[in-house]
């Protein structure tokens, strides 16, 4: 196969789903984040995955998305829609039977004038200072709001990867003073805030991230191992430079190979010399820039050259290679490109 592999693994996909669940509690509705394919992985087999294992509720970025799932899953499935109620979204709102989550008072005026009788939920700002109603805005509104019986009020939290930051204690605070003695139900936590403890679940949770084997659930089961394909291998002599723009040269005669994927790919170019592949465990280090197509690595000290190597294994998470590029796992597995043949571990 000219391509790389992608292979995923969806019992272990399944796996982390249960084990956010268990961390939520018995009394907390756990629902799934799968926006963005399924965090590039295909959201109609993540999808299935997650309702197979027990999620009822789907969380995805804009309305757009909402079609492929209602398709996989059917009418049962609530599908919630984090970018609100947008101009032109009235008709796949109703059409689909997808609930919003209004950000503004524009948004709560179109969404009650327009679909005064379609189930819809709320997200404030308590801090993040990117979507939600402020606290201003939402004491104006809350009363008629809360008449409409929303089916969650939502916050997010800005810092809860990082469990010592300040501001996640100041968000918890504030969504409390917002929000405590309220009827509708109430949401706080994604992945990092169910790691944060039960002060942050409330009525439910939405995990994202840990779904998908990503930080900060350290103990996730990895879900995705990505083979390459190596194309050639050629003797390099010292001196010699490998790639655009000569960032490597040899300072030995090394073996250096091939591989059929690039950034194009979303092995994004600012991994630069610094990441590694893996040959059934052993490290083969990255040289030379990564190209559009292709990636070229040190196979100097293998017995033997397999007919591929991985570059997210079990050595190497999307959070490792990510530290590699200087960004972070979300954006690794967003960017996983189309190119690659998706092999499910088990088929869905």
């Amino acid at each position: 196969m000219g391509t790389g592999t992608l292979h995923i693994d969806l019992n272990a996909l399944a796996a982390n789903w249960r084990a956010l669940d268990a961390m939520s509690g018995s009394d907390c509705l756990t629902a799934a984040t799968v926006k963005a394919d399924g965090y590039g992985l295909g959201v109609e087999r993540v999808a299935k995955t997650l309702w197979h294992a027990g999620a009822r509720r789907f969380f995805i970025a804009v309305a757009e998305e909402g079609a492929a799932i209602r398709a996989a899953l059917g009418p049962d499935a609530e599908i919630c829609v984090f970018s609100g109620h947008m101009e032109t979204d009235t008709a796949a709102l109703r059409d689909l039977h997808l609930i919003p989550m209004l950000n503004s008072i524009e948004q709560l005026t179109r969404h009650f004038e327009r679909l005064p009788d379609h189930p819809f939920g709320v997200q404030l700002d308590t801090g993040m200072n990117r979507m939600g109603l402020e606290p201003v805005e939402w004491d104006a509104a809350r009363a008629i709001v809360l008449e409409r019986a929303p089916i969650l009020v939502m916050s997010h939290l800005a810092c809860a990867d990082a469990p010592d930051d300040p501001m996640n204690a100041r968000q918890l605070g504030q969504f409390r003073k917002m929000t405590d003695g309220i009827a509708a139900p109430r949401s706080l936590a994604a992945t990092g805030g169910i790691l944060l403890g039960e002060d942050y679940h409330f009525d439910m949770t939405r995990p994202g991230i840990g779904l998908y084997g990503g930080q900060p659930f350290a103990d996730a089961t990895p879900v995705v191992r990505l083979s390459l394909p190596i194309i050639q291998t050629r003797e390099v002599a010292g001196g010699e430079i490998v790639g655009y723009g000569g960032s490597w040269m040899a300072d030995e005669p090394t073996r250096v190979a091939t591989l059929s994927a690039g950034y194009a790919d979303g092995l994004i170019r600012a991994m630069g010399n610094e990441a590694v592949l893996f040959a059934n465990g052993t490290p083969c280090p990255l040289v030379g820039r990564v190209s559009m197509d292709l990636l070229t690595a040190d196979v100097s000290h293998l017995d033997s050259i397999p007919e591929s190597l991985d570059i997210l294994c079990a050595e190497q998470s999307v959070d490792d290679l990510a530290e590699a590029a200087g960004t972070i796992g979300y954006e690794i597995l967003t960017s996983l490109g189309v190119r690659y043949h998706r092999q499910d571990s088990p088929a869905v």
